[in-house]
């Protein structure tokens, strides 16, 4: 029911910035930019729910927690990434949009490194 919710909060944003687009376009992208933080408040609700989750599985399998939270933080970087970036790209500026893109890729890469490294580590360790 979650998601009905949001996409009638969606819905019902756009409606309001194309009527209000033609009398005061700069209202149209403060509405839009309104109705993505009210979305993006809501999903934050759910962190709390992931967060627990993650607890569990960590009690059920042998994993080093710092894998399980780097993942989260890459899945953070992911959608703070692709909400600012939607939002340039609503208000017209999509160079910079492509520009948060690719320093959300580039910060991916870099936190994903160790994790990497620590794989290739195992591997060598079962070839030698």
């Amino acid at each position: 029911m979650d998601v009905i919710r949001i996409a009638v909060l969606g819905i019902a944003g756009l409606v309001l910035c194309l009527m209000v687009k033609e009398v005061r376009p700069e209202y149209a992208a403060y509405i839009s930019m309104g109705t993505g933080l009210c979305i993006l408040l809501l999903a934050t609700g759910k962190l709390q729910y992931l967060m627990e989750m993650i607890q569990k599985m960590e009690q059920y399998i042998p994993i080093d927690s710092t894998y399980l939270y780097t993942l989260l933080k890459m899945i953070g970087i992911t959608y703070v990434g692709q909400f600012s970036a939607g939002l340039c790209k609503d208000a017209g500026y999509s160079s910079i949009a492509g520009q948060i893109e690719i320093f959300s890729k580039l910060s991916i890469l870099a936190i994903s490194m160790p994790i990497l490294i620590s794989l290739m580590d195992t591997i060598q360790g079962f070839m030698s």
